[in-house]
């Protein structure tokens, strides 16, 4: 019997008869769930119930939504064991220290943020200008589609990750298009989602959940009028075709896409502490299989007798872990293919470089080296992402090169550089930071850049094409709230017919305000 789909607030056999079953990566078995791919009669419902809901919820209060928020996480909490056994099956994933003490805690923490920025808004950002009488502040956008990827099943799922609760504690209805890798455990997410509405009596189509689309209804989906805005997590390849969809509607689409996480190793920090830098990298980019949007795909180290030797430490280290299985025979294949348009282009494999070696479908820990100038002769077949437990190590001839090399990138969620602890490759330092600050969204020192932790100063985002749009962040509240949210601007309006938050007297509208010509965020009320 075929699972059905959670529109405008009832769980509803689909109008389709197509389908499809989850795989699990480790055994390579059919799951017995059966899942829908929805037609476009479908989606148009789930539009057109939350088209009803933004209007309905125009103008509640913060508070309405966190109390779903917070109701919410305790659902899930509720549902924890069957949340991980469920994801543990569709993804292969470990259930501890993985999914049960990291990756779920992450998620109900990330919506009890997402509840207290509702609250207090603190993404609303207002300003107000006395001296004009114009005021402004972030208010709802309006319907907001969220696609999640394949490789967060809780933290980043369209029905409970950050792009989720983002768009929740903006006040926004929301359509989830859940992932195909793992249905069922966005199944009980959705059933969590209905008995924290009804508790906290909210509209029965705040969210509603679908499976799968066929490509052309993902496109229509993106860039109907009725949708507001939309937030993806995944592929490349994917998400710039539903881009360019939104694009052509004129609609935003902030899209985590791609992202290779540049690793530089400068002189001094090689010779200081080598084999401590060895261990970092092998242990970030062999963790969760390099199934990280932030794996470090890419290390530019000294060329040289230290270069090379850092090489070799670093094969050994791959050659003695573990192969972990990946995610699906998709990521598979995408890794394989990655793995040979680099090795087409030139780079040397040191160690794996062909599929087994573990459980499942799996891959071998692949390290390929290039020559810094190699490299910079073809660096964008280079930058190609290998989604998986392998990376690409350049050796550079000097800074200089190095420098080069900072300056071919694409935009990338993160870049790192280690330096000597004592300042040594100071100079070194100044040389190669300029030109990667402007290519990443997170700078690092000395630290590898597998975590991403939930906070409010954290920009997991960057320059395309590692995300749509360079000025926002997918991870960390209020912050990320902002994307969903529209700059409503008030000029001249009466005070009694102001939003609260952008009346002389509530305090929490001071956090900009111009008085004698002077901008100060004191509460001057």
């Amino acid at each position: 019997m075929t699972h059905p789909v959670l529109i405008n607030g009832a769980w509803v056999a689909s109008e389709t008869a197509e389908t499809f079953q989850a795989i699990n990566p480790t055994t390579q078995e059919t799951l017995p769930g059966v899942f829908p791919l929805s037609p476009w009669s479908e989606i148009d419902k789930a539009i057109q119930a939350a088209s009803d809901v933004a209007k309905e919820v125009r103008g509640w209060p913060g508070s309405r939504f966190a109390e779903f928020l917070n109701a919410y996480a305790d659902e899930i909490e509720a549902r924890a064991d069957d949340l991980v056994a469920a994801a543990h099956a569709e993804t292969a994933l470990p259930v501890s220290p993985r999914l049960k003490d990291g990756e779920l805690p992450r998620t109900t923490n990330q919506l009890r943020q997402a509840a207290e920025a509702a609250e207090t808004g603190s993404w609303r950002s207002p300003i107000i200008d006395t001296a004009t009488g114009i005021r402004s502040v972030l208010g709802p956008i309006g319907p907001v589609v969220v696609f999640g990827p394949n490789n967060f099943p809780f933290a980043f799922n369209g029905i409970a990750g950050g792009d989720f609760a983002a768009a929740i504690a903006a006040g926004n209805p929301v359509i989830a298009k859940g992932h195909s890798s793992h249905p069922d455990t966005t199944r009980i997410f959705g059933e969590a989602v209905v008995a924290a509405i009804q508790k906290t009596n909210m509209p029965k189509a705040l969210v509603q959940l679908i499976y799968r689309t066929s490509h052309e209804d993902g496109y229509k989906l993106v860039s109907d009028q009725r949708i507001a805005a939309s937030g993806y997590t995944g592929a490349r390849h994917t998400g710039l075709k539903l881009k360019a969809a939104a694009d052509a509607a004129g609609k935003p689409f902030y899209a985590e896409l791609s992202s290779i996480n540049p690793v530089f190793i400068l002189q001094g920090a090689l010779a200081e502490r080598a084999d401590a830098i060895a261990d970092d990298f092998s242990g970030s980019c062999l963790m969760g299989t390099g199934q990280f949007c932030t794996n470090p795909g890419m290390v530019i180290v000294p060329a040289g007798s230290e270069g090379e030797a850092f090489v070799k430490s670093v094969a050994e280290r791959f050659q003695n872990a573990a192969v972990g299985t990946m995610l699906g025979e998709g990521v598979q294949k995408s890794f394989a293919h990655g793995i040979e348009t680099l090795k087409k282009a030139g780079a040397v494999v040191e160690t794996g470089g062909e599929p087994g070696g573990g459980n499942g479908f799996c891959y071998q820990n692949t390290l390929l080296t290039v020559p810094g100038s190699l490299y910079l002769k073809n660096p964008e077949v280079f930058q190609t992402e290998a989604f998986g437990n392998g990376s690409l190590v350049v050796l550079a001839d000097d800074v200089d090169q190095m420098k080069a090399i900072a300056e071919s990138l694409e935009g990338n969620l993160t870049g790192c550089v280690y330096s000597d602890t004592a300042g040594a490759d100071d100079d070194a330092y100044r040389i190669v930071e300029p030109a990667l600050r402007t290519k990443v969204g997170r700078l690092l020192n000395d630290k590898m850049p597998t975590g991403v932790a939930v906070s409010a100063a954290m920009n997991h985002g960057g320059p395309f094409p590692a995300t749509g749009h360079p000025g926002f962040t997918a991870v960390g509240l209020p912050t990320s709230a902002a994307r969903f949210g529209m700059l409503m601007c008030y000029d001249n309006v009466r005070p009694n017919r102001l939003p609260e938050i952008l009346q002389d007297k509530n305090p929490s509208s001071a956090t900009w305000r111009r008085v004698d010509g002077q901008w100060t965020t004191d509460d001057v009320s």
